[in-house]
């Protein structure tokens, strides 16, 4: 089928005179997660992780893709003709190298100018500046091969409660417009979907998980238009948008409305405006962050107030579902289907849940070893009495977006596990208890989270923290934990996971994560001290534990998050549950 696909792609590209064709994973927003309309990189390679890159030429196809995916993508891969290249490896070329190597002087790179960004166009001229290549964003060729494409979808939009949200969305716009204008700003062009969404109090369900809707804002001095697909609107949220002084555009007519801004300053972000729309503004533009992006990553008191009522039902799930887990699988194997389905089961008993946050990476043994695994009905294992179950799960609440990583031992397990285990917990807990002076970034911080790792020569290569928005998506910018340089200084507010690893291909996978936040502490002569404080409610399975490999500091960081985890969860369990929960948070 994929050497099918692309042989079509070849065909396409030597009527369009392309030499190669250059397949993101994104949507005309630069979305993390798109709708199955925009997904043209694994509708030609056939790999289904959200982070990737494909290159077709006439004679060669490669993909480039991060450490999350590698041994998915190899799997994934197989028989279709597609190179594998490991981004960050050694000896691994880039995909800008690839294309400046394969291509002669003059070659003509294609791609789809509504889903590639104004940044990575930059950077691709530039670093391909030498070749004198000619570059063409005009084809969705993807799109002339693909029969049955799923339709842009046009699910309802609903209003987001001011109850969880904090703020209306006329005071969000007042603070957007007071930014804009020390910036000197007279238009503001918005792409990211979850910025709009955050902006207008608007949710929707355009896309799996996420709770977004397809559209862009522009915000002038004075109006606000918003461009959407009308047929996703209700008449009573249509009224509402309407109250706020919306104006309401067909989707479409964004590109025509560009086009009419003769004067003035468009301020845009070129990590998330697409090439197409970008070459449609004649006047001037200043291009930087998005700022609804910076404003959201701060949590006010009151989604701060709903997303800690959110842990305890969240975290009451977890208890359920853990037991559950370890008390079946001593009388039978249970598939990793199974185990997922009964977990968003249980978060589904809350009134306010909406659905799972992004689809649960429920793994057993050696499925773990690939850090965003997804059991299918095709391809799935049982889950026996002996070593590591990873569940990677979270839910959509209307109060809260919830994201969580417990590795549970299943029944026995070797010296390495738990040995592994256990410095994954090290790295976590360093991260958790670390007070740090203000103007860090996650840059700073992440050796914290590997130092254990990395003095018995172990690495995980993920970032050990993201950002997570309110009922919005489960991966929220600007900041970040990670290796990779992030200027993002941590604000009290931010949101952010906090989840070491350790994966050992063919065997096993550990992670631990909970969610933190940022708060101050102490002001002294140094400056603004800043902490984290840890929100997520659930037990770290004691089983797995190698405790004389935990220092004094350690095990008291454990014993009080564990009697913490008590103190808030056991209210509102009996029984079997609370039992254990008693057993699952004993001292150490």
């Amino acid at each position: 089928m994929i050497p099918t696909r692309i042989q079509m792609l070849r065909e396409r590209m030597k009527a369009c005179g392309i030499d190669a064709y250059i397949v993101p994973s994104s949507d005309p927003h630069q979305s993390e997660y798109v709708a199955d309309h925009y997904a043209s990189r694994a509708f030609i390679t056939g790999f289904t992780g959200s982070s990737g890159t494909a290159v077709i030429t006439q004679s060669e196809a490669g993909l480039w893709t991060d450490g999350r995916y590698f041994i998915q993508a190899e799997n994934q891969l197989k028989n279709t003709g597609i190179t594998l290249f490991r981004m960050g490896e050694k000896g691994v070329p880039t995909l800008f190298d690839y294309l400046n190597e394969q291509l002669p002087n003059g070659a003509t790179i294609g791609f789809d100018g509504r889903v590639i960004s104004l940044t990575y166009y930059k950077q691709l001229t530039q670093a391909t500046k030498g070749k004198g290549f000619a570059f063409d964003g005009d084809y969705d060729l993807i799109g002339d091969i693909w029969d049955d494409r799923p339709e842009v979808p046009t699910t309802p939009v609903i209003l987001h409660d001011v109850k969880y949200a904090g703020k209306t969305r006329e005071e969000k716009i007042q603070d957007v417009r007071q930014r804009m204008a020390a910036l000197g700003a007279t238009h503001y062009l918005l792409c990211g979907l979850d910025d709009i969404a955050w902006l207008l109090n608007i949710r929707g369900q355009d896309i799996p998980y996420n709770p977004l809707t397809i559209a862009y804002v522009v915000i002038t001095t004075d109006s606000v238009h918003l461009f959407i697909d009308g047929r996703k609107l209700t008449d009573p949220v249509r009224e509402a948008l309407e109250e706020s002084h919306i104006t309401l555009h067909p989707y479409d007519d964004i590109e025509r409305y560009l086009e009419t801004v003769k004067e003035g300053r468009v301020l845009l972000d070129p990590s998330k405006t697409n090439l197409k729309l970008y070459r449609r503004i004649a006047v001037e533009v200043i291009e930087r962050n998005d700022i609804t992006t910076e404003l959201k990553a701060i949590k006010n008191e009151t989604e701060l107030k709903n997303l800690r009522h959110v842990m305890i039902r969240d975290g009451i799930a977890m208890v359920k579902f853990i037991r559950w887990l370890k008390e079946t699988v001593k009388a039978r194997p249970i598939s990793e289907i199974e185990a997922a389905e009964r977990l968003d089961s249980l978060r589904a008993e809350d009134p306010l849940f909406v659905n799972p946050s992004f689809a649960t990476i429920s793994a057993y043994g050696s499925n773990a070893a690939m850090p965003h695994y997804h059991a299918t009905p095709q391809n799935h294992s049982m889950i026996q009495p002996k070593g590591f179950y990873l569940v990677d799960s979270g839910g959509q609440y209307y109060d809260c977006t919830t994201d969580i990583t417990r590795t549970i031992a299943v029944g026995p397990l070797t010296p390495e596990e738990k040995h592994d285990f256990t410095l994954v917990l090290k790295g976590m807990i360093q991260l958790s208890r670390q007070k740090f002076i203000y103007g860090a970034t996650g840059s700073t911080l992440d050796v914290l989270a590997r130092s254990a790792m990395w003095n018995e020569g172990i690495d995980f290569k993920h970032g050990t923290g993201h950002g997570v928005g309110f009922f919005l998506n489960v991966h929220e910018g600007p900041h970040r934990i990670s290796m990779a340089p992030n200027r993002v200084k941590l604000e009290p507010g931010m949101i952010t996971s906090n989840e070491p690893g350790i994966y050992k291909e063919g065997r096993y996978g550990i992670r631990t994560e909970n969610l933190l936040v940022v708060q101050q502490a102490e002001a002294n002569e140094f400056g603004q001290f800043l902490e984290f404080e840890t929100l997520t409610l659930c037990p770290i399975d004691l089983e797995a534990l190698e405790i004389e490999s935990l220092t004094i500091e350690e095990r008291r960081w454990l014993n009080d998050y564990h009697q913490y985890v008590y103190d808030k969860l056991s209210p509102y369990l009996n029984g079997a549950d609370l039992h254990f929960l008693q057993e699952a948070t004993r001292a150490i």
